[in-house]
């Protein structure tokens, strides 16, 4: 029973992140398929490019209720067939996160558009901001900053899953947080530089777009 609902969060958290909220929304309010425009992806980055700022934030939005809900559910799933803390890997911490983790994968490879999603950053900081609200704010600030300050947006997502991971080091040594949130935002900081690997490129020849330039 326990495998079953572990599962079970995990079934639930992909599916709610390959919900394609990017390519419905622009859809709606362009009139435009984002996959065919721009880098292609699903997320708030190309939505803001092609589909202008209202149909961007509504996507940062809800890729972000994504990631926390898929923490909800979890959570009332596995609901007194996890335990609640300790040092075991089926607890109830753990399966909120692995569920998060599974909406992460679902929105980069969505069941419901053929595999093709965003990178993940949005739907990652929404399970972290339900897992550990400091550690999830304080990578969306990063995310912000980062933008914000150099224009690139593909900085920004890399410092936000680096810098999330890193303060959630003292807040699980010093705080107690559970080392499965730890390992939830070292997994999510490594996905989200993998799936960056083609900006880092582009960064490193001086070629990656900058917000606000045309694509």
């Amino acid at each position: 029973m326990i495998i079953a609902k572990y599962l079970s969060v995990l079934l639930v958290g992909y599916l709610l992140g390959s919900i394609p909220f990017g390519l419905i929304i622009s859809k709606v309010m362009s009139d435009k398929d984002i996959r065919g425009v721009g880098s292609g992806k699903t997320g708030t980055t190309n939505v803001l490019r092609t589909a202008g700022v209202k149909a961007a934030v509504m996507v940062a939005i809800c890729d972000l209720g994504k990631g926390a809900l898929a923490v909800a559910l979890a959570g009332l799933i596995s609901g007194a067939y996890l335990k609640t803390g300790g040092s075991g890997w089926f607890t109830r911490e753990s399966a909120q996160a692995a569920a998060a983790l599974a909406a992460v994968f679902g929105h980069t490879w969505p069941v419901f558009t053929r595999f093709k999603g965003g990178r993940g950053v949005a739907t990652f900081l929404g399970g972290l901001l339900a897992l550990c609200p400091p550690a999830g704010l304080f990578g969306a600030e990063l995310l912000i900053l980062g933008a914000a300050t150099t224009r690139y947006v593909s900085l920004g997502s890399m410092a936000a899953g680096v810098g999330s991971f890193i303060i959630l080091i003292p807040l699980t040594v010093i705080d107690n947080f559970p080392v499965a949130y730890l390992i939830y935002a070292l997994a999510g900081a490594i996905f989200i530089i993998v799936m960056h690997r083609d900006n880092i490129g582009r960064l490193l020849s001086g070629k990656e777009r900058k917000l606000g330039e045309k694509i």
